[in-house]
């Protein structure tokens, strides 16, 4: 009987492509697991008709560990965020991205160790929406220009975003004890709390109650959400943990990424109380499909989190120091991650692994 058995779901675009380079590096490094995989997003649709058959989320209840490729989410229309579906259903709060540089990704500074700890539950991603035109929509107008002095336009269409006191509470918890856990100094709450004062100003207030619980222990500090964009592509070294609300924190990580070289070598986690789901902050890049060439980096340390989540240490290390290795020297990393993107001796998605796995035996 396997030590693990994990959920593993492919994902769209270049998903499974990346998903079997990770399964692959994951393997060789001797850790037992059985998998258990199933389809979501547009395959899932076309098969099932429906982006997240219930069985995805019985199978990642009852195993506790996943992993998944990226999954596309149409822009404007469509169905929604299959990701953001995953998070709320398993209330997977925490969403964990590291942005660590390493030699041989070109990138525009040197030696950034940023973690953003992101909210993954609320804010204006929970998924509280109101057409333009529709009746609720209507109602919703009415009854905010009933109670507030500034109106809404009629042929609006209404968001809303929550912040509450419970939410916020246990991310700032989350982050000052993974600050604790793994020697970080500092822990920066980034908000907008100087103009949303009874939404980013409660985040605020909160973060700064729970600091007082880790004072001496860890220091605090905050930030306003535009003020820290500025600093991080000014002097990034000044900050160690990053803890935000959901729309920030998506865009955040996205920027820390560019810090050190992209989304191609940018990892992810979510978690829950007792559960865990891993994936490469990178979309499914769709006309990509199929060929054999993206970079499967982010997915791959994306399972190196998830050997760690699982207190495979030995077999995390094992595996970090084979892709920091194989980018390092450079030879057999794809095109991305060549000093010339049209580089003919550029490595497949496959290569790489092939070249990761290699090493391992090394």
């Amino acid at each position: 009987m396997a030590k693990y058995t994990i959920t593993l779901i492919p994902g769209d675009g270049i998903g499974p492509e990346v998903s079997l380079a990770a399964k692959r590096c994951i393997e060789a490094t001797g850790v037992d697991i059985r998998w258990e995989e199933f389809i979501a997003g547009e395959a899932a649709i076309k098969k099932f008709g429906t982006p997240l058959p219930d069985d995805v989320i019985a199978s990642i209840r009852k195993n506790k560990v996943a992993i998944k490729g990226p999954i596309v989410t149409p822009v404007g229309t469509g169905f929604r965020s299959v990701n953001v579906q995953l998070r709320h259903a398993l209330d997977l709060y925490i969403c964990l991205r590291p942005a660590r540089s390493m030699e041989g990704v070109s990138a525009a500074f040197k030696n950034i160790d940023l973690v953003i700890v992101r909210e993954n539950s609320e804010d204006l991603y929970m998924g509280i929406e109101f057409q333009e035109g529709s009746p609720d929509a209507a109602k919703v107008i009415e009854t905010i220009n009933a109670l507030s002095p500034k109106k809404i336009r009629e042929d609006s269409g209404i968001s809303i975003k929550p912040i509450s006191k419970f939410a916020t509470r246990r991310i700032v918890k989350f982050a000052f004890e993974y600050a604790l856990k793994n020697g970080r100094k500092k822990v920066t709450a980034v908000h907008k709390a100087n103009i949303m004062k009874h939404t980013d100003g409660l985040f605020l207030a909160v973060a700064r109650e729970v600091a007082q619980e880790y004072a001496g222990k860890v220091e605090f500090g905050d930030a306003i959400v535009d003020n820290l964009s500025m600093q991080l592509v000014t002097k990034p070294q000044n900050f160690d943990v990053l803890v935000l609300p959901n729309l920030y924190g998506d865009i955040i990580s996205d920027l820390c990424a560019g810090l050190v070289g992209g989304l191609g070598v940018a990892p992810g986690a979510n978690l829950g109380d007792g559960i865990a789901l891993f994936e490469p902050v990178h979309g499914s890049a769709p006309k990509y499909t199929g060929m054999n060439k993206v970079n499967p980096t982010a997915t791959i340390l994306s399972g190196v989190m998830m050997l760690r989540y699982l207190g495979e240490m030995k077999a995390a290390d094992k595996l970090e120091g084979a892709v920091k290795e194989v980018i390092r020297e450079g030879r057999y990393v794809t095109y991305d991650l060549k000093k010339d993107r049209n580089d003919p001796t550029a490595a497949s998605t496959s290569g790489m692994a092939d070249a990761i796995i290699k090493k391992m035996k090394g």
